[in-house]
């Protein structure tokens, strides 16, 4: 029996095999490159503007590959754009071009890669690669089941030339080397082409973003090369005191995310960080690694309750969500008092009345918001332009015009905040007038 059994064993594992082979048989394009560069030179060669768009229309735009038209319409590139950077940074394309038409170099370790995420995921499903040439706005993204990379972004190196590049785009050139980050970026983009859709609120967008990060470094032994990381684990109190104050703060989403570089800590994207250590924390924790690897690819961000599971069991932050989200709640100003009259009269005098809204806390005098109340706007006041804040922000008076006999609604809304960005408890104002 051993003797036919053996056989039987190899075919099982050629099958299995060429059917794994065939499940993932990566593609990847890269002819946006070569087309890119055929519109350049010819733009290149004149100085008529108008001949320059349609040569970028005719070569490059409308000869775009899927991956190409995903890229403009994720991107919302304008052909002014494209027409200004080809223009305005010679010494930067020349010196970025021998990169873009050596990309096929990486390809094996691209594919690896993507192997090595199969394995760890098994229910992966697959994604094209393109690669095409933007304007400066994504070095990777993603759309459906294409993953969209940037290569004026990810396939330059320490030889690119930066010096006509404005300062705030330097620094990418500067601190990472992105041609040899370019497999764990293409990985990390194929992770979110797996992951349900983003909810944006702080904490979602930094696990949505953690959870491609951590699983493309775990999968493929790599380091991350995002700066970010490395800074949060050296200063993780002073980085989690900071989340949590801005936590429930919408406004400041993009101080931790995506570049803009407005936070306090003056590192970017430092939600990749957050992401990624509640990510590798989980999986540390999971006694089933395979398990853990699919809960955080299939988190859904609008199940609130599975979101909390997962960050709470990793300790990371000082209190549990629910805890942060109540002393959040305790903190946010309220509206204290209304004049000339009190909410809810019955009798007030028809007329232009000057309202004021009196507040717990002085409010930052450049944020206001009022709005219809639940019964829509046929209960709403007519206002006047007139809209004033005390010198101290701790009162704001605007003008109606009240008519005789009417039930009135309207809504302080909570785009009022403090100066640190703590927005105001909506306030529903409701008032009948007397008919004279």
């Amino acid at each position: 029996m051993k003797y036919f059994l053996f056989p039987s064993i190899i075919l099982c594992l050629l099958f299995t095999q060429l059917t794994y082979g065939q499940k993932f048989k990566q593609v990847i394009v890269s002819d946006d490159i070569e087309t890119f560069w055929k519109a350049y030179d010819r733009i290149c060669s004149t100085r008529d503007t108008t001949e320059q768009y349609n040569l970028l229309k005719d070569i490059y735009l409308d000869k775009g590959t899927p991956g190409l038209k995903a890229l403009l319409q994720v991107r919302r590139y304008s052909e002014k754009e494209f027409i200004s950077a080809i223009t305005t940074y010679p010494k930067f394309w020349n010196s970025i071009r021998p990169n873009t038409l050596k990309v096929k170099r990486l390809y094996p370790k691209i594919k690896a890669n993507i192997r090595k995420l199969s394995k760890a995921y098994p229910e992966l499903k697959p994604a094209t690669i393109y690669f095409a040439v933007g304007a400066f706005r994504t070095g990777g993204t993603i759309l459906g089941d294409k993953v969209l990379i940037g290569s004026e972004l990810s396939l330059a190196d320490h030889n690119t030339v930066t010096d006509e590049l404005p300062d705030w785009r330097k620094p990418f050139y500067q601190t990472q080397n992105p041609y040899q980050e370019l497999p764990l970026l293409c990985t990390h983009e194929y992770v979110h082409t797996q992951q349900k859709e983003l909810v944006e609120n702080l904490l979602s967008m930094c696990l949505y973003e953690g959870v491609a990060e951590f699983i493309s470094c775990k999968v493929t032994v790599t380091k991350s090369s995002t700066p970010a990381i490395e800074f949060g684990k050296a200063n993780e109190k002073k980085v989690i005191d900071q989340f949590v104050s801005d936590l429930f703060i919408t406004s400041n989403n993009y101080n931790w995310l995506w570049g803009e570089n407005k936070n306090t800590l003056k590192i970017r994207d430092l939600g990749y960080y957050i992401g990624y250590e509640i990510c590798e924390r989980y999986y540390n924790l999971s006694g089933d690694k395979r398990k853990a690897i699919k809960d955080l690819i299939e988190l859904d961000y609008t199940n609130e309750k599975e979101v909390e599971r997962i960050v709470d069991l990793t300790r990371l932050l000082p209190k549990t969500l629910q805890e942060l989200h109540k002393d959040y709640e305790n903190r946010r100003p309220t509206v204290v008092k209304l004049l000339p009259f009190e909410n809810g009269s019955r009798n007030v005098k028809p007329g232009l009345t000057k309202i004021t809204v009196q507040f717990s806390e002085p409010l930052d005098k450049r944020r206001t918001g009022i709005d219809f109340g639940p019964l829509g706007k046929d209960f709403c006041p007519d206002l006047k332009p007139q809209r004033l804040f005390n010198e101290e922000g701790t009162s704001w008076m605007f003008e109606a015009d009240l008519k005789p006999n009417r039930h009135y609604q309207l809504l302080i809304s909570d785009n009022f905040r403090t100066i640190k960005g703590i927005r105001l408890k909506p306030f529903l104002i409701e008032f009948t007038t007397s008919e004279k």
